[in-house]
């Protein structure tokens, strides 16, 4: 490999670690808190999930397929530790594997407008789901905590009131409201301890971070528009709340 192909895997690696999902960040990660509620139809709230991104650059612009964990188990720890992603990518003929989670979800519900993918992978034992190839390209001069960038996902998500959430505004007065966070870069953060997460956030100048209750159910839907995603600084997601709401 040159030295031209190794700073472009050295930059699409790099942007896949700060990809929030459709795509999240990326890292191995599995010490610390790790219980959540088994999946279930009716409400998603603190699942674990974990996620595998494909990286190929076989056509020559970089893109990651994207498999997701839910709702088939809770990724299992063990299994999830003794993943190698080296391996991995030579199995299935990618030029990188990413290992992306654990995560936890913040929705309490999510609906896919479409026909829902149903291949599957089995990587070390643990199923997942593909749910999306995503070209890296376009993505990286973006791919930083703090900033945006458009995802196509065509998914309603509900958070039900009563459910304390947890919001980014930026200085432009855009809202961004969490959909997961991660204990990738903090193993500690649990869905209990993110009222105090403001602390452990390096906010940039003009951003504030905040929580509130819901008084009734909330739907974010990105159906006929991209999806406005970007993370903090601890790999936690956000999606923007649209000023003007899809009919």
């Amino acid at each position: 490999m040159n030295r031209s192909s190794r700073t472009l895997l050295a930059t699409i690696v790099f942007t896949c670690f700060l990809l929030v999902s459709a795509c999240s960040t990326s890292s191995t990660s599995t010490t610390g808190p790790t219980q959540s509620v088994a999946p279930q139809q009716d409400d998603m709230r603190n699942v674990r999930y974990c996620e595998m991104l494909l990286v190929s650059l076989a056509t020559g612009q970089p893109v990651a397929t994207v498999y997701n964990t839910y709702p088939l188990n809770l990724c299992p720890a063990d299994k999830w530790a003794a993943l190698d992603p080296k391996a991995i990518a030579a199995q299935y003929g990618a030029t990188v594997a990413m290992l992306n989670g654990p995560r936890h979800w913040m929705i309490n519900h999510v609906e896919k407008v479409g026909e829902p993918s149903l291949e599957k992978a089995d990587f070390g034992g643990i199923e997942m789901y593909k749910q999306a190839t995503v070209p890296i390209g376009s993505l990286i001069d973006q791919a930083k905590p703090y900033s945006v960038y458009p995802v196509s996902r065509s998914v309603i998500f509900t958070w039900l009131a009563g459910a304390e959430i947890f919001e980014l505004t930026g200085p432009d007065g855009a809202v961004y409201i969490m959909q997961s966070f991660s204990q990738q870069k903090d193993p500690s953060l649990t869905l209990e301890t993110l009222p105090t997460l403001r602390s452990k956030l390096a906010l940039p100048v003009g951003w504030t971070f905040s929580s509130r209750t819901l008084n009734s159910d909330f739907q974010l839907v990105t159906v006929k528009n991209p999806a406005q995603v970007m993370q903090d600084d601890l790999g936690n997601s956000y999606s923007m709340i649209p000023t003007t709401p899809e009919n």
